[in-house]
């Protein structure tokens, strides 16, 4: 198989084919070596030409269809570069022209995480195409096809980064907050870890809600929750930390107690993020 593309995450890939058995070739355009065991190609025609899977994982799909030379007939490409589904559908009918197959893909790790088998690895696309090439994707995570449209796989990394990165930053800002009376990171990231561990639980009630856009349970009205965000927003500024994050969710909570949800749970806010 092919590889093209070797930053961090495109050399993991290589690396992770490699150890689970499957004959790389590498190609890049700045012509660093591949992983140990790899075979670099001297172009990208000559890597595509080597392979009939492709796996490409470059900056954006621009440079995707870039490195995409020579002939793609019979070829399936597999790309995991990140972009949004309108550029995943665009892609796949430029190599469906060009006589090649197309899944989308996106791996939600690291590169240190590439190749463990908790690793969640996303494709869409053609469900045969899929099936045809499952065990050797499988050497990168947990594979799961999420349909034959091939926009789902950046769809749904949208939304999945989409909870990551503010949480992530959440969790960033309490640090923050916390260095300023000398609390050590290390010394509050177990209490984090317990409390963030309670959230999975409460996913499903909030699904529940949003598809039926019944939000009122009586459990937690959001007019009082805005209330409760503001010496949240006072502490931190009180300490000279950037509150930002907490001031756009107070914004959109108070939007939605305008919108007349004050009565209802945070769930509600969904109507306001629907309506930007």
């Amino acid at each position: 198989m092919t590889v093209l593309g070797l930053g961090l995450m495109g050399a993991a890939l290589a690396a992770a084919f490699h150890r689970a058995g499957h004959p790389t070739t590498v190609w890049t355009r700045s012509d660093r070596p591949g992983p140990d065991g790899t075979v670099r190609a001297a172009t990208a025609a000559g890597a595509v030409a080597a392979s009939p899977l492709v796996v490409v994982c470059v900056l954006d799909y621009r440079a995707a269809e870039r490195v995409l030379d020579g002939d793609l007939e019979g070829r399936t490409v597999v790309n995991l570069t990140t972009g949004t589904p309108e550029q995943a559908r665009e892609l796949a009918a430029r190599v469906a022209g060009r006589g090649g197959a197309y899944l989308d893909g996106a791996i939600l790790a690291n590169p240190s995480g590439v190749g463990s088998p908790a690793t969640p690895v996303f494709h869409s696309g053609p469900p045969e195409v899929f099936r045809a090439h499952e065990r050797t994707l499988a050497a990168l995570g947990a594979c799961t096809h999420l349909g034959a449209d091939v926009g789902l796989a950046a769809l749904y990394d949208t939304a999945l980064l989409g909870i990551v990165y503010p949480a992530v930053t959440g969790y960033l800002q309490a640090l923050a907050l916390l260095g300023r009376e000398g609390v050590s990171a290390a010394e509050f990231t177990p209490l984090a870890q317990g409390v963030l561990a309670a959230f999975p639980a409460l996913l499903p009630a909030m699904a529940a809600q949003v598809d039926s856009g019944d939000y009122v349970t009586g459990e937690a009205r959001l007019d009082m929750q805005v209330a409760a965000v503001e010496p949240l927003i006072e502490g931190g500024r009180a300490r000279g930390v950037d509150t930002g994050l907490l001031e756009h969710v107070r914004s959109l909570m108070a939007r939605a107690v305008a919108a007349g949800h004050g009565a209802a749970d945070y769930s509600a806010v969904v109507e306001v993020l629907r309506a930007p």
